[in-house]
């Protein structure tokens, strides 16, 4: 036979032929599984929220607010803890809520209750009732 390939060349040419679907078949046992482990992973870890949900948050602001306006609080340091408390809960609502700077992140000590205020006054514009529903209805 004629050809214009040698012997060796062709030899070498069914080796190929003949070794490709194993070693492919050999890659894709090893290497898929881990591919897709780490994909996995990282779909997982881009699922999970980065901080408290929105019902955590409001509900922890709710129970301080109430906190607040019912139960006297007999000593200042439990006055001023309290309302350091609920300052950061506002402030989680803001940010998980979504409200671009809110005015009780800037204020200053004197400045506080009325950046309170206005903090309140813009998680309820954005939607969020900080007072819980009466009579067991539900929020609308």
């Amino acid at each position: 036979m004629a050809g214009d390939r040698s012997a060796l060349t062709g030899l070498l040419f069914f080796l190929v032929v003949a070794a490709a679907p194993t070693v492919v078949f050999w890659i894709a046992l090893r290497l898929l599984p881990a591919a897709w482990a780490r994909f996995d992973e990282r779909r997982r870890r881009n699922r999970m929220p980065l901080g408290p949900s929105l019902q955590t948050v409001v509900s922890d602001v709710r129970r301080l607010r109430l906190e607040i306006r019912t139960r006297p609080q007999h000593t200042q340091l439990r006055r001023v803890a309290l309302l350091a408390a609920y300052d950061d809960a506002l402030l989680d609502a803001c940010r998980v809520a979504g409200v671009p700077d809110p005015p009780l992140g800037a204020a200053a000590d004197r400045d506080r209750a009325f950046a309170r205020l206005l903090t309140e006054a813009a998680l309820e514009d954005a939607g969020i009732a900080l007072d819980p529903p009466r009579g067991g209805a539900a929020a609308a």
